[in-house]
């Protein structure tokens, strides 16, 4: 099972990676506003993978741990924390140096959303539903 969900993590990570690269190079081209200094090609796509690999861990304990309760208090938990890791980019001081530095939430905080999107989207492709 770990397997399977790590391998959903990886390829759920990347799909969210890449959607926020396209994600971020529209936002740069709509607005003109650059943050490729804060929010660089590879800190979204590392940043979503990371999130990918961690979802896979926390799905994995808690299907071991709860059973037939594990999936439905995962999905609570990935949604709450993806909730909760909004305060990351409100709260991050930008150097001082960055024009418009108040577009800089529009950006990344709907970038908070894509790994869960994508693992929701991802999960019955590879691990089937208990009967």
């Amino acid at each position: 099972m770990f397997k399977k969900a790590l391998i959903l993590g990886i390829v759920s990570g990347l799909l969210a990676g890449v959607a926020g690269l396209i994600y971020a190079h529209l936002y740069y081209s709509i607005n003109e506003a650059d943050f490729s200094k804060v929010a660089s090609s590879v800190r979204i796509v590392a940043s979503s993978v990371a999130g990918g690999v961690l979802a896979a861990i926390g799905f994995t304990a808690l299907d071991k741990w709860l059973k037939d309760k594990g999936e439905i208090v995962f999905n609570l938990l990935f949604a709450a924390i993806s909730f909760a890791s909004l305060l990351t980019p409100i709260a991050y001081r930008l150097p001082r140096e960055l024009e418009t530095p108040e577009l800089f939430p529009g950006m990344v905080i709907p970038m908070h959303f894509f790994p869960a999107l994508a693992w929701f989207t991802l999960k019955p492709l590879f691990i089937r539903q208990r009967a």
